[in-house]
Order: structure tokens, then sequence, then C-alpha cells
């Protein structure tokens, strides 16, 4: 260990080091006019409207799928980002083909169709034309002779669903949730 004086030009310099180094922790005030962002988020969730029509089995018919597959969450509409609104909730019908792409987003009534809430059902259109699901499917089956049950025929249907989308936007974030259930197309 080598052991030294330091000058006075040095302890200059380390003074000047040390008040450097004590400036760079320093943090800018923050101003009390000054706002955080506002942010929005998006939730959904499936309901069942009173005007569902649902499918019709006849017997010896079994449904399946009609399960979402892929979903999007809708953006907070960046145009309403500034009012901030708390919640805003937008009941959407899906239309559903064959295929399980979802081909059409129609507002689920008329409150959804209001002028005030276009931006939100836009951004949930957007998104919901993202979607996709298990096609839906409707098998007929029969027992055969000896008991056993088989499938005679199958075929896939178009369905609709409606959801719910709830949006939420509060000083620094923004949010939008999900559920399912089927109806015929």
């Amino acid at each position: 260990m080598v052991r030294g004086r330091v000058s006075g030009a040095g302890r200059q310099l380390a003074v000047a080091l040390l008040a450097m180094a004590l400036g760079a922790c320093a943090h800018e005030t923050v101003r009390p006019d000054a706002h955080p962002a506002n942010r929005g988020d998006a939730s959904w969730q499936a309901v069942e409207q009173p005007d569902t029509v649902h499918y019709q089995l006849a017997l010896g018919e079994v449904s399946s799928g009609g399960k979402p597959l892929a979903r999007v969450t809708p953006a907070y509409p960046a145009s309403r980002l500034q009012a901030c609104v708390p919640v805003v909730e937008v009941i959407a019908k899906l239309i559903v083909d064959t295929s399980g792409k979802v081909t059409e987003v129609r507002p689920g009534n008329s409150d959804a169709a209001a002028a005030d809430l276009r931006p939100f059902l836009a951004a949930t259109r957007e998104a919901a034309l993202q979607w996709r699901f298990d096609p839906l499917q409707i098998s007929h089956w029969s027992a055969d002779a000896n008991g056993e049950s088989h499938v005679v025929d199958s075929r896939t249907e178009p369905f609709s669903l409606d959801y719910v989308f709830r949006f939420t936007c509060h000083s620094g974030r923004a949010q939008v949730s999900a559920g399912d259930k089927l109806a015929a197309g």
C-alpha cells in the first residue's frame, strides 16, 4: 500500500468530483401543475341479450365448438384519453362465420351506436374482427343395430356472440376484459 499526501490541487479536484457526483444524484422537481398522462385499458365479458336466439337441436344432435381461440384486446381510443371518462361500456354482437372468423361487429343495442360511444365501438370492431373461434359444429348421432352410437352427419353453422366491452381510464393508466355464450347466426 502506498501512502502519500494529497496536494491542495488534488484536494480541490476531489471536492469538485464529489460535488459533480452529488449533483448527478439530484433529481428534477416535479411541478405541481404537471399531470400524468392518461391511459386507457379495455376488458370484455360475454352476455346474453334478451332477444338472443339459440339453435334448436333435434333429437340426436349435439353441438360443439364455438369457443374462442384467439382474442385481441381493443385499444382505448386515443382521441378520448384527454377526457378520461372513468368507465365506458359498449355492447357488441360478434358475427362468426362457419370457419370461426368474426366477419362483422354490430352495436349490441341502441346505446352502443350513440355518437359519444362511436370511438369505443370502432376500437371494439377493429380488435374483434381479429378474433378467431373454433367453428360451431352440429353433429347428428344415431345408434346402429348393435346399440353403438356413431355420427351420421355433421355440419358447421355460423353463430353470434354478444359481449360487453368495458373501457376504463384513470390518470396514469387505462384498461379492457372477457366471457362466452353462443347464439344462432
